[in-house]
């Protein structure tokens, strides 16, 4: 096994993992202040009010697709009586829909922030990064799925190959040599990927967490005149 294999198919993930581990808390202890979306909406409501929901529906299904498609391994689609062809038709066709619906949203985020100067003030270093590799990621992730397997008379398994090696990384076991037989194109795109999570914990995209579960079993609000009703 070559150095530059151990160093992008072993190192790389463990290290993203860590520093996307690490970062969290790191970030939580030290810039709570800061743990937010630090939204523009006060500067441009319109632009955002569709871009925004599209963009977040959009890549909740493409993150939902990779954790079907890496996680569950073909002898249980295949134990349930699926066939890989009708996998492959759902996967490519409900993935071709996400991918349509984010690109749509972010090419909209994108346009916004660029093209209104009080949105383009707030835009730090960290988010231009972070734009660049969301940017490479639906590029390609929308490439694999028309070019690779909506449009392809033969698709493209990656189930043999990168997932393979992703579930193994979980096993503390790489299997370096099924993601060395993937696609190009796969690999390119698993690269960026952990660049990607590894720069999360440090990115305005943290909100992702701040889910206000806590309003769930808060008791009403009570509200009271600040001075009495006049008696009729």
């Amino acid at each position: 096994m070559s150095a530059g294999a151990i160093l992008l198919w072993i190192i790389l993930p463990y290290v993203a993992i860590a520093t996307f581990v690490v970062g969290h808390w790191w970030r939580y202890r030290t810039d709570q202040v800061g743990w937010t979306s630090h939204s523009t909406q006060i500067f441009e409501h319109k632009i955002l009010g569709w871009a925004g929901p599209l963009f977040h529906y959009g890549a909740l299904a493409a993150v939902g697709g990779h954790v079907i498609g890496l996680l569950i391994p073909k002898s249980f689609t295949s134990a349930i009586g699926m066939s890989e062809s009708t996998y492959r038709w759902f996967s490519a066709i409900a993935g071709a829909i996400a991918g349509a619906i984010c690109v749509v949203g972010f090419v909209g985020l994108c346009w916004r922030r660029s093209t209104n100067a009080r949105v383009r003030k707030t835009t730090s270093r960290t988010d231009l990064v972070v734009y660049g590799l969301l940017t490479i990621l639906i590029g390609l992730g929308c490439w694999m799925t028309y070019a690779h397997n909506l449009i392809a008379a033969s698709p493209y398994d990656y189930r043999e190959t990168v997932s393979l090696w992703w579930r193994s990384l979980f096993t503390l076991r790489p299997n370096v040599g099924a993601v060395q037989h993937a696609n190009t194109v796969y690999q390119v795109h698993a690269i960026v990927a952990w660049a990607f999570w590894a720069l999360f914990p440090f990115s305005r995209l943290v909100h992702a967490w701040s889910i206000p579960l806590q309003y769930l079993g808060r008791p009403y609000i009570l509200y009271r005149r600040r001075y009495p009703a006049r008696a009729r």
